[in-house]
């Protein structure tokens, strides 16, 4: 078989026919990076101005930098009730994606190990609650709490919150593909019981679900709204959301809201961002070991 050498012509061809698609698909990746960071940029931007700065300034620039002055006066404001907010979104957020994690994996890791009558059922009723909105929920939430007299309470906001059906699909298909047959048998033979060789074998195999399965649960929980605005009605249980919602509301009767309302959006999105920024490695770790298996 006889091969034809390559013409620098014909290079060059190719390397223009490579350049274009790498060159648009960079553009168009650049224009999203905008698009997603401009809102951040603006906050932040907005939270180190005082009030007459706020609207007679840039929206996109800086004037005089004001974080500081403007993050003591929203501590001190109403005896420090946004920092009870933020300490009850943390109670809310990490209790619930640290159990819902949990109970998430166990289950979906039952459902792709063991075999038994109406698992395909079960599963397919976890897949139908992955397709029913939260908005649907709230409502039917609100009734049964309310059958209970467990409304407005720590618990009617935290107990909903436990369940994570996307999890437990994740955690199903991870744990087939992932967790090997022959390891568990090994496990088994070993004399491991079936709670030990989950926490020692199969939740360190299905780490980068379980790290995805967290990620994704603390974000809805800590983003909810829906649910603590029905359930709740004494301010001290509010998660941040919700309080920074009722100061909106509030802006045409007190001004000065405006700013604190900037400003605690401002900090109310750092434990995302701290979150995604500690976890990430557990998922570069779980890639570069399947690339070495």
């Amino acid at each position: 078989m006889t091969t034809h050498p390559t013409t620098p012509a014909e290079t060059v061809r190719r390397r223009d026919h490579s350049t274009v698609p790498r060159s648009a698909a960079m553009l168009i990746m650049g224009v999203c990076t905008v698009y997603f960071l401009l809102p951040l940029w603006w906050l932040f931007v907005g939270a180190t101005k005082n009030r007459e700065q706020f609207t007679g300034t840039s929206p996109l620039w800086f004037a005089d930098f004001h974080l500081a002055d403007n993050i003591r006066e929203l501590i001190a404001y109403r005896d420090g009730v946004f920092l009870r907010w933020t300490l009850n979104s943390v109670l809310y957020t990490g209790g619930a994606a640290l159990l819902g994690t949990l109970l998430a994996a166990m289950c979906g890791y039952a459902l792709a190990k063991y075999r038994f009558p109406g698992r395909e059922l079960i599963f397919n009723v976890v897949l139908s609650g992955v397709l029913v909105p939260a908005t649907a929920l709230a409502l039917p939430l609100f009734l049964i709490f309310s059958q209970v007299q467990a409304t407005n309470t720590f618990w009617a906001v935290f107990l909903p919150s436990l369940v994570n059906p996307f999890g437990v699909y994740l955690a199903r298909v991870y744990a087939t593909s992932g967790v090997p047959d022959g390891l568990l048998e090994a496990a088994r033979i070993d004399g491991s019981g079936e709670i030990r060789t989950f926490f020692t074998i199969s939740a360190r195999l299905m780490s980068p679900a379980l790290v995805t399965i967290f990620l994704f649960h603390f974000v809805a929980v800590w983003n909810n709204f829906l649910l603590p605005l029905i359930m709740l009605s004494d301010e001290r249980l509010f998660p941040v959301t919700l309080g920074l919602y009722s100061w909106n509301t509030q802006i045409a009767q007190v001004p000065e809201l405006r700013g604190m309302v900037i400003v605690g959006s401002l900090i109310s999105i750092a434990p995302l961002a701290v979150a995604f920024l500690l976890l990430q490695r557990f998922w570069r770790t779980g890639i570069s070991t399947g690339a070495v298996k």
